[in-house]
Order: C-alpha cells, then sequence, then structure tokens
C-alpha cells in the first residue's frame, strides 16, 4: 500500500484515468485505488473516474499477486510524473 497526492491542475480526469488503467492492466496484480471513500479498480477508467479525485487529493494504492509490488511502483510513478502533465 502505498498513498500518492493528486498534484496535477485537472485532477484525476479523463487522460490520467486511461493512463492509472493501461498501466495497471500489464499487470497480473488486483490493483485497487482508495480515496473519497471508496474503492474502485485501477484497470478500469470509469471506476476510476467515479472517484472525482481533485488537486490535493490523498489516494492509497493497493495491489496484491504475484507482481503487487511492481504494479504499486508503476501506479505511484504516474502520479510523481503529474500524468506528464505540466
Amino acid at each position: 500500500m502505498r498513498q500518492v497526492l493528486v498534484t496535477n491542475q485537472l485532477g484525476l480526469h479523463a487522460r490520467p484515468a486511461s493512463q492509472i488503467a493501461r498501466e495497471a492492466q500489464a499487470f497480473a496484480a488486483k490493483i485497487i485505488i482508495e480515496g473519497q471513500g471508496q474503492s474502485v479498480d485501477a484497470k478500469s477508467i470509469l471506476d476510476i473516474l467515479t472517484l472525482s479525485a481533485a488537486q490535493g487529493s490523498t489516494l492509497e494504492i493497493r495491489a496484491s499477486g504475484s507482481d503487487a509490488a511492481q504494479a504499486v511502483d508503476r501506479i505511484t510513478e504516474l502520479f510523481a510524473a503529474k500524468f506528464g502533465e505540466k
């Protein structure tokens, strides 16, 4: 489990959600994003968008499975890089 901060100005909108889902689908692990009082499947763009995570939101990335640590690392890297946004 790792906590991440949504730092990009527009929050967790469609493009970042798409990046997360695409990266998550590359892993066998079950990856969950928790925040805003709910838990969602990181492999689903629509699920991620339901979080409505604005800039400044704190989320938790959890994973279980054979490549769980690598999955959490990769998803965390996306947040740290602000999904390529300035």
